[in-house]
């Protein structure tokens, strides 16, 4: 009798363990997803599928990556018209409903409609040396990125021989890592194409080491890949900390590095 019962308890038991691991996880994407809309934010991507996800009203579309990167240059192009260094590149694989929010904002209010999952690249080395611009080779790459796609674009946060001042305590400016684009003044107008840019960012994020983005009271991170945009907490009578007239943007340090802008 002893024998014979053993070998069932122990099936019994990993069967109810899991259960209890399904449950959990189900409690966990719904409680996720009522944190989500409460704060009304696009739901983050999932640990699995396509790495992207477009948010359009209630509908929430999918995206691969390439299907990202090509999206947001194409909407970049149609942001800057006849002035756009980069021409709109193909897609039509892409659902209508997402080019048009990726391009002109929600209906009603401007804000972030794409998000992406990336990781940190554990190979990459911490960088020391900066470039004559004052930063680091990768910040470097990435202000190159911007420039082949923006043709006048107002960047700033970085000066040869790099700061050490004038940013709060741990930023990324201090290393050479961040860069600023301004979309100034603050409006609607260039809020959107504030928005614009940040998408292009995450979309691009692991073609250029990217590591943290912060606008307009919003930051995504590689700290939280699946999570998408947060809220940035910041002084709320200063537009500057919360970034409502520039895109901040950061790449990996090749450590641990900080969130701090």
């Amino acid at each position: 009798m002893h024998r014979s019962t053993m070998p069932q308890r122990r099936w019994y038991g990993l069967l109810l363990s899991v259960v209890f691991l399904g449950v959990l996880s189900v409690i966990g994407v719904l409680g996720t997803r009522w944190a989500i809309d409460r704060a009304d934010v696009p739901l983050p991507s999932t640990p699995w599928g396509p790495e992207c996800t477009v948010t359009v009203g209630e509908e929430q579309i999918q995206l691969e990556r390439e299907q990202a990167r090509r999206a947001t240059t194409a909407a970049v192009a149609a942001d800057q018209g006849e002035d756009s260094p980069v021409r709109a590149p193909d897609t039509s694989d892409v659902p209508d409903d997402a080019m048009a929010v990726l391009q002109d904002g929600p209906e009603e209010d401007a804000g972030p409609s794409l998000t992406c999952r990336s990781t940190k690249n554990p190979d990459l080395e911490v960088e020391e040396e900066l470039e004559p611009s004052g930063l680091t080779p990768r910040a470097q790459n990435l202000k190159d990125g911007i420039e082949e796609v923006y043709a006048d674009p107002s960047l700033g946060g970085y000066e040869p021989g790099g700061y050490d001042t004038g940013h709060g305590e741990g930023s990324a400016h201090y290393d050479g890592r961040a860069i600023d684009a301004f979309f100034r003044p603050v409006n609607e107008e260039n809020r959107r194409a504030g928005w614009v840019m940040a998408h292009w960012l995450i979309a691009h994020a692991p073609d250029h080491e990217i590591d943290v983005i912060i606008f307009d009271d919003r930051i995504w991170s590689t700290y939280h890949p699946s999570m998408g945009w947060r809220d940035y907490e910041a002084d709320p009578d200063n537009e500057i900390l919360r970034h409502l007239d520039h895109v901040h943007v950061d790449v990996q340090a090749g450590d641990e590095g900080s969130e701090d802008a």
